[in-house]
């Protein structure tokens, strides 16, 4: 007997050898920034992740489901074997670039002529 699966039913990536084991108190928290309304979006995303790799999930798979792709996927992975919960924290960035304005500008050279 000759059985044929379709190749939805299939599943999806490569196995990895990377598997994430939460402790009871990452697994709660990470389940407290679900139901948060006062957290970052991006925050809730990133923990999301990490619960559906520790339940099993592939990283392609999971990396569809939060709306990240897979490098990103692996970026936030990394933090997280690295810092636990901390590094999942958004980090400062550069900043808003400021540009001169012109009126400083001109003032700055009302200054230099003396």
């Amino acid at each position: 007997m000759i059985l044929f699966l379709k190749k939805s039913l299939m599943p999806r990536g490569r196995k990895t050898s990377l598997t994430i084991r939460l402790t009871p108190a990452q697994r709660q928290t990470l389940l407290a920034w679900q139901r948060s309304t006062t957290i970052s979006a991006g925050l809730g995303r990133r923990g999301r992740m990490l619960l559906l790799l520790a339940d099993g999930m592939t990283i392609t798979d999971t990396a569809a489901a939060v709306g990240m792709s897979r490098r990103h996927t692996y970026k936030w992975i990394q933090r997280f074997l690295q810092e636990g919960l901390e590094g999942l924290q958004d980090k400062p960035g550069r900043g808003p670039r400021i540009e001169p304005r012109l009126d400083d500008l001109t003032d700055q050279r009302d200054m230099d002529v003396g």
